[in-house]
């Protein structure tokens, strides 16, 4: 699907946030490691979620769900044996689904999107799981990925955590259904360590006990723990949230977003605090944020590693700022579904944005009076590059045509439908 973005000066009105797609697909595989019936309320629908839902189902759990909830009887440490499992792009259930994996004899994960998530990193989990005594075969690290295991086994494990933090999460995830005790050491630096809270918050919230350093770095799990079923509800999703509050900052705007608690740990959360670093006149009380944006922003110096899913929305908001903004501390952003630094550069460069690239850094310097646009741009394969050229789009004095747009469901399927409802003038082409 082609997205052609037109200019848009007005945006006005209030709309529900999306429901968070980590914390979705979190109590998802809670779901299914817990032995009993889970229902999870407010359940976000995308392909991340949709992938997660599917793979458990083909472990094994027996998944019902209607308007509002989802229920889940799980299969605990006993997944079925099954021969293969698909992802679809989805990075995060790939890893966190290696692990749970672990316990089945012998399963594949394909490699339908060789594009994309199969050009994906994994060595540093398979070194792990191999440590734990999985016999795994993959490409250099790559899908198509083979796991052999059925008994994993716990004790001393290192990880390596400086590429990206799921690597972690997964061993965090069955760790606590081992035999043995685990004790777990991050090698090198830890990406992202807002977002291993969140899987922490999670297992907490479902029984499990996790002793962790104060800096993250090392763990201790007991072993033979049991997941326990109950009751989860999700909440609002920022990482989405942040591309509809970056449209909001670059135009003139009257823009409500609900469900998005001011007391979440949701790393992307500081999207809020950025904001209002550029100058754009917000408000957040009562799970509500409150935009009345001018369309004047002034450029800002921010660690990209505390909000890492909101980093391309905001460097959106940067292009049109006044003064050179940077965005350090980033280079985990090379590998997403694309390379988010590089490939996202490049067709901001394409639109007439001034900007460069570190190995860790994005530099904006920003343009007040907008970019030209007026081309045809690519999405990468990547649902936050799209949402983000949106935010771009809308400021254009030609528009931007997005190429494989219909991406954007990774996480957030109903984006174009949210930013037309608030004005944004967006036709969809089917190719």
């Amino acid at each position: 699907m082609k997205a052609i973005v037109k200019p848009t000066s007005l945006l006005q009105g209030s709309i529900n946030a999306l429901s968070s797609k980590n914390y979705t697909t979190r109590y998802l595989l809670l779901g299914a490691l817990a032995e009993g019936t889970s229902t999870i309320y407010y359940p976000a629908h995308s392909e991340d979620s949709d992938a997660m839902r599917r793979c458990i189902r083909d472990l094994g759990a027996i998944v019902e769900e209607d308007d509002e909830k989802m229920t889940i009887q799980g299969f605990g440490r006993h997944p079925k044996n099954v021969s293969e499992l698909n992802v679809g792009n989805a990075g995060a259930v790939l890893r966190f689904l290696m692990g749970t994996a672990s316990f089945c004899e012998d399963v594949t994960f394909v490699n339908t999107y060789p594009e994309s998530l199969g050009k994906r990193p994994h060595q540093d989990l398979i070194d792990s799981l191999e440590q734990m005594g999985v016999k795994i075969t993959h490409n250099e690290g790559r899908l198509p990925i083979r796991i052999q295991g059925g008994n994993p086994r716990g004790g001393k494990i290192t990880v390596s955590g400086n590429v990206s933090s799921q690597y972690l999460s997964a061993l965090l995830f069955m760790a606590p259904l081992l035999e043995e005790d685990s004790e777990i050491e991050v090698l090198h630096d830890l990406k992202s360590k807002i977002i291993v809270g969140q899987t922490l918050e999670v297992l907490a919230e479902a029984g499990i006990i996790v002793h962790a350093s104060d800096d993250l770095m090392h763990y201790k799990i007991p072993g033979r723990q049991q997941y326990k079923a109950q009751k989860y509800v999700v909440q609002g999703d920022y990482p989405g949230s942040a591309a509809i509050l970056a449209a909001a900052a670059v135009t003139n705007s009257d823009v409500k977003l609900l469900r998005l608690s001011e007391h979440s740990k949701q790393g992307e959360k500081a999207c809020v605090d950025v904001l209002r670093a550029m100058g754009v006149n917000l408000t957040h009380q009562d799970g509500v944020v409150h935009v009345l944006g001018n369309s004047k922003l002034t450029a800002g110096e921010f660690d990209g590693d505390h909000f890492t899913d909101a980093v391309l929305a905001m460097v959106a908001a940067a292009v049109f700022a006044e003064g050179t903004s940077r965005f350090y501390n980033v280079e985990n952003l090379r590998y997403k579904e694309c390379d988010r630094i590089t490939d996202y550069l490049n067709e901001l460069r394409k639109a007439g944005a001034n900007v460069e690239e570190r190995q860790s850094e994005i530099i904006v310097h920003g343009c007040p009076e907008g970019v030209e646009g007026g081309v045809e741009i690519n999405a990468h394969y990547d649902h936050r590059v799209i949402m983000a050229l949106t935010v771009v789009g809308l400021r254009s004095q030609k528009g931007l045509t997005i190429n494989d747009a219909h991406h954007v469901a990774k996480s957030y399927p109903q984006y174009f439908d949210h930013l037309e409802s608030l004005g944004a003038q967006i036709e969809r082409i089917e190719d």
